[in-house]
């Protein structure tokens, strides 16, 4: 990626200004398929983020009085420059993160959508009038915005993560300050500059890299900023979410997952074995509504592994911005020794591997695509986020079985049945103690629909007409002397 790119910033955006850490300090950023250095960027920290909250506030005295439509046009040119540049937009994330670049390039078109989504729900911010039980009095109940939010965004999806946020909190009137994660920071960046250059106030879209302990600990403290945003583990949004309560701060956490999929004696093999690809190795693995554990049935067991077995043989491993590659790196060599760890004890614990199960020919951090079977529940890939390419598969009996085995867990995020039995699809959607439930498809996400989880899996949901909720604070209005 040449350095004079438009797209790409290596400086925190503060105030409308780039600038660098005032220390100098930096971090370095590389390419997880090839190990190169991208670039750097700076190790902000507190006094950076406070100045970013103070710019926001500032910002904000002034941009919730904008009109609904006004900020909903402005949105609007935000996710036209998103779509206008999504071919560098793919470009960068696939660098950075590792993605094939369409799947980087249909990330960032989901990422346009939310924006736009939130661009047309900002003019649908409605109140209430309450039937006053005076005669005298009129009762009023008005959504205003929350105030400064800062959003903590991950790195597995570093422009789909940030845009669900920033549209819903641009679209209710607030400003933000946001941390990207240090692995994946310049396609966050890059959202600044498009903001930038189709003119919105300076302050109103603040993002500071850096420290992720020193900047948190700014934004729970700081009394200026009024809501965080989480979407990372689970063990990282309790700690957080706690510091943030210590100061009554909203939250909304998108936290870890342990998707079960569930196949049925009944279900289209073909389309469940497709279902299972996509919701499995897509990302390398590396998404919270991933499928972690395969149920399927023993009536079709055999049938779905020999095909499953076919497909994830056939995967093409490499550096996403080759021709045909399915299934790029893990973001780092913690993710590697992860899967190993869980396949290890798999095996050891009478797991079988049928494909896959070791580091890839590329050598760094890709690692073989894996199937396993004779999974069982005292097993690692059970309890735990394997958050990379393996696919256990567990054997069950009953549909009573089945429901017990996918609700035994603390997680409570994504879900997916494969059935062909109208009441046996209502029967365990309603019985799935999850947020997001998929009947007969892979890929469940969109932008008009709510996310978020049950359980551990978080608080709050983004997207749909529900996502702009969490953005706003309710008033009440008595208002006397009609009499």
């Amino acid at each position: 990626m040449p350095m004079s790119h438009p797209l790409l910033r290596q400086q925190c955006l503060i105030n409308g200004v780039w600038q660098d850490a005032m220390d100098g300090a930096t971090i370095a950023v590389s390419n997880p398929s090839t190990g190169d250095v991208l670039g750097s960027i700076p190790r902000a920290g507190r006094a950076e983020t406070k100045a970013a909250i103070d710019a926001a506030h500032r910002a904000f005295l002034d941009w919730r009085t904008w009109t609904a439509a006004d900020r909903a046009n402005l949105m609007m040119k935000l996710h036209d420059a998103i779509l206008a540049d999504k071919a560098e937009l793919g470009r960068l994330l696939t660098l950075e993160m590792g993605k094939p670049l369409a799947e980087a390039v249909g990330e960032v078109t989901l990422g346009a959508a939310y924006i736009r989504w939130f661009a047309e729900e900002a003019r649908r911010v409605y109140g209430d009038v309450i039937p006053s039980p005076w005669k005298n009095r009129r009762l009023l109940a008005v959504r205003e915005p929350v105030g400064v939010v800062g959003a903590i965004t991950p790195w597995n999806f570093p422009n789909s993560m940030i845009a669900r946020k920033l549209g819903a909190a641009l679209a209710a009137g607030c400003t933000m300050v946001v941390k990207p994660a240090t692995q994946t920071p310049y396609s966050a960046l890059a959202i600044g500059v498009l903001a930038e250059q189709v003119g919105f106030p300076p302050g109103v879209l603040n993002i500071v890299t850096g420290s992720a302990a020193e900047i948190a600990a700014e934004m729970c403290e700081n009394p200026l900023l009024r809501k965080i945003t989480f979407t990372g583990s689970t063990s990282v949004g309790k700690a957080l979410a706690a510091k943030a309560m210590a100061h009554m701060k909203r939250v909304s956490m998108e936290l870890g997952g342990n998707a079960p999929f569930i196949v049925f004696d009944d279900a289209d093999l073909d389309a469940a074995v497709a279902g299972a690809m996509l919701a499995k190795f897509r990302n390398t693995g590396q998404t919270c509504v991933c499928a972690n554990r395969i149920l399927v049935q023993s009536g079709i067991h055999d049938a779905f592994v020999e095909r499953m077995a076919t497909a994830v043989s056939a995967m093409k491993v490499g550096d996403g911005l080759q021709d045909g590659v399915v299934q790029g790196p893990l973001i780092d060599m913690a993710g590697v020794r992860k899967i190993e760890e869980h396949i290890a004890d798999a095996v050891a614990k009478g797991a079988r591997v049928v494909t896959g199960g070791a580091r890839h020919a590329l050598g760094g951090s890709f690692f073989q695509p894996t199937l396993i079977t004779g999974a069982t529940s005292d097993m690692a890939v059970a309890r735990d986020e394997t958050f990379a390419p393996l696919a256990p598969i567990f054997q069950f009996e009953t549909e009573a079985d089945a429901l017990r085995m996918a609700n035994d867990t603390e997680y409570g995020l994504a879900s997916y049945v494969y059935t062909r039995d109208l009441g046996r699809a209502f029967r365990i959607m309603e019985g799935l103690d999850y947020g997001l439930v998929g009947i007969n498809e892979g890929l469940i996400t969109t932008e008009v629909a709510p996310f978020g989880g049950h359980k551990e899996s978080g608080v709050g949901v983004e997207g749909s007409r529900h996502g702009i909720d969490d953005y706003t604070t309710l008033k009440y209005a008595c208002i006397g002397g009609l009499g």
